[in-house]
């Protein structure tokens, strides 16, 4: 037992450490496009699926209440935590559409939408990513695998993480997302003179 929780921790480990040789430059860049959003007044929405969903609200409650320092409450919106929302849409419309539809009636041009798909073929997501571009919105994916689908679409930022392992996809995800948020305490900190 001992040594298949090794080999899980040193697999993670060689991912991560091709992701800070091939992904850094992607990541900081994604991290400025976060920051220049919240600057012009806009909000962030962000949206996954499963285990993605449950990072996606962990990502906006870093943002809306605090990740490490003291700073104002950086406006961002978590699409996966209104069932009344979610189930309402699954049922009267489709699962395709329970993201989308949020970002048709809460979305504004100048606006970011970062999607969580770790096969990038979440359908929901791809719906939500088409009508975010639609309406003049920023669009940012965090994905694994091949890119699946929402690697041809165009996005201002696609982050593949080179990985087929949905677990470790999802633990450079977390990385990422923690990455962003320190990047944003530092922007959004009010330093003293």
């Amino acid at each position: 037992m001992k040594n298949k929780i090794i080999s899980i921790i040193e697999e993670s480990i060689a991912l991560k450490n091709l992701v800070k040789q091939k992904l850094a430059n992607q990541i900081a860049s994604a991290s400025l496009i976060l920051c220049s959003s919240i600057k012009s007044g806009n909000k962030i929405y962000i949206c996954g699926n499963g285990g993605s969903a449950a990072d996606a609200q962990h990502f906006a409650a870093e943002l809306v209440v605090r990740y490490k320092n003291e700073r104002k409450s950086i406006p961002c919106i978590g699409l996966t935590t209104d069932t009344s929302i979610i189930t309402a849409c699954a049922n009267d419309y489709s699962y395709d559409q329970i993201f989308s539809r949020q970002i048709e009636g809460l979305g504004s041009s100048g606006d970011l939408l970062i999607g969580i798909s770790t096969s990038g073929n979440s359908q929901n997501i791809i719906e939500a990513f088409k009508l975010a571009k639609d309406k003049g919105m920023l669009t940012v994916c965090l994905t694994g695998k091949d890119g699946g689908k929402v690697k041809s679409m165009d996005l201002d930022h696609t982050i593949v993480v080179p990985s087929n392992s949905t677990a470790r996809i999802q633990e450079v995800h977390e990385l990422i997302l923690h990455a962003w948020c320190e990047m944003m305490d530092d922007e959004f900190t009010e330093k003293s003179n």
